[in-house]
């Protein structure tokens, strides 16, 4: 029954049964999403516009300021589109390496053996660049545009790996030229350019480790009663 103190109807919460318990089913996604990992080297095997659309939605699925939903997801699988792509990241890729960076950054950035070549960028059989808007089409105001384009960056990246593809997150900095070339409207900003595909059957990636529980996560819990 809808009441009237909600301006839009209301409908009962159907919340995901996972089949299993939820600590099972919380080891298993974990299980799971650790073996993501960012690839650079990519096969060209196709991926169908379908998959892509569907891993899309399920980025479109996160949740929004005001349920604004400010972004916009560009799938790029033109050949001619993607050398631009490339072409216009190296060029800043340069830049970046040639001087706008700091020693420091490019440092950190040494184990990973990364420079400013982007095969990548045409070898993967896509491209997703997502975009944020700073105001709607119709020029409303968009609530918390870069924490709701980042939930729904987490929440694409999720579900490439759960489709069996892998990814990257590349951000070339500046990335104005994503706008341009993909002649996106004033109101849209490049928040992540992602290639995606079948990992290269030689691929590799740098043999890291994630931070342990202890680093990253902090719990404040009751004390058992006489206790303090």
């Amino acid at each position: 029954m809808t009441s009237s103190k909600h301006q839009f109807p209301h409908r009962p919460y159907q919340p995901l049964d996972p089949g299993c318990s939820s600590e099972h089913a919380a080891v298993a996604f974990f299980n799971s999403m650790k073996l993501r990992r960012s690839v650079r080297a990519f096969s060209d095997r196709p991926v169908s516009r379908e998959t892509i659309e569907k891993l899309i939605l399920t980025a479109g699925s996160a949740p929004s300021g005001a349920n604004k939903q400010g972004w916009r997801f560009v799938a790029v699988s033109d050949p001619v589109m993607k050398r631009k792509i490339r072409l216009a990241a190296e060029q800043e890729e340069r830049e970046f390496y040639g001087g706008r960076a700091s020693q420091e950054w490019l440092q950190d950035l040494e184990p990973f053996e990364t420079n400013p070549e982007k095969p990548f960028l045409e070898t993967a059989p896509w491209l997703i660049v997502v975009f944020y808007q700073q105001k709607t089409e119709d020029g409303k105001k968009v609530y918390y545009p870069l924490e709701s384009v980042g939930l729904a960056s987490g929440f694409l990246l999720a579900a490439i790996h759960q489709a069996g593809l892998a990814s990257l997150t590349h951000t070339p900095s500046p990335m104005k030229f994503l706008a341009q070339i993909l002649g996106r409207p004033e109101n849209e900003r490049p928040f992540l350019l992602i290639p995606l595909g079948y990992p290269a059957a030689d691929c590799e990636v740098p043999d890291i480790a994630k931070k342990s529980l202890d680093e990253i996560a902090v719990f404040l819990e009751s004390c058992p009663e006489g206790e303090a």
